[in-house]
């Protein structure tokens, strides 16, 4: 298989979906499934229309799609990602992983590697690189309070990746740091009964 790069893994029932970074490349985001987690069939690319995803001829290598997330919420499967060369952050729905995929919605937020998270009551939360945070609307795109700075992380560079996770009455939190080459690390950080953590 070839090597694919950023993976956001969700379940829906007995099936899994994949979706990874394609940077420069068209179509976008290639979505593969699984049953058992070990071995991947490529069903499609999310971003598989010019109006989803604006890549001029001029985008350098390693430029366009970064580290998608993906996310099973209310009968839907949602698509976060960042365009770092063209219009920046932005979500895209599908009923089915393999499409067809809905037009993008915009997302107002800096920094990369955006993640979606649910709390019980409905509200959802956007984190992205820096360890920030923001409570929005995803079906209109609109943010409703934030951003917000989450948790500095241990004091390595770059704190990015974040992923938002609940189970039961516990959330975790999973980020990266250290940048892509040596002194790269992975780090978590959990608590009881989430609330916006503001000005920490």
């Amino acid at each position: 298989m070839p090597e694919y790069r950023n993976p956001s893994i969700c379940r829906v029932g007995e099936d899994y979906y994949l979706a990874c970074s394609s940077f420069e490349y068209f179509p976008g985001v290639p979505i593969f499934h699984s049953r058992d987690l070990a071995h991947w069939q490529q069903i499609g690319n999310v971003l598989d229309r010019p109006e989803q995803l604006d890549l001029p001829p001029s985008v350098r290598a390693s430029g366009g799609i970064w580290a998608p997330t993906l996310r099973h919420h209310d009968g839907l499967i949602w698509m976060i990602t960042k365009n770092v060369t063209g219009r920046g952050n932005f979500l895209v729905t599908a009923e089915r992983a393999e499409g067809p995929w809905s037009d993008p919605i915009r997302i107002d937020l800096p920094g990369i590697d955006p993640d979606l998270a649910w709390d019980a009551d409905g509200t959802c939360y956007c984190a992205f690189s820096g360890l920030q945070q923001a409570r929005i609307d995803p079906k209109r795109g609109v943010i409703v309070e934030g951003p917000w700075p989450v948790w500095s992380g241990t004091g390595l560079a770059w704190p990015e990746g974040p992923h938002l996770y609940r189970r039961g009455d516990w959330w975790y939190l999973l980020m990266s740091e250290g940048g892509t080459h040596t002194g790269h690390g992975s780090v978590s950080f959990d608590w009881y009964d989430y609330r916006p953590i503001e000005g920490t």
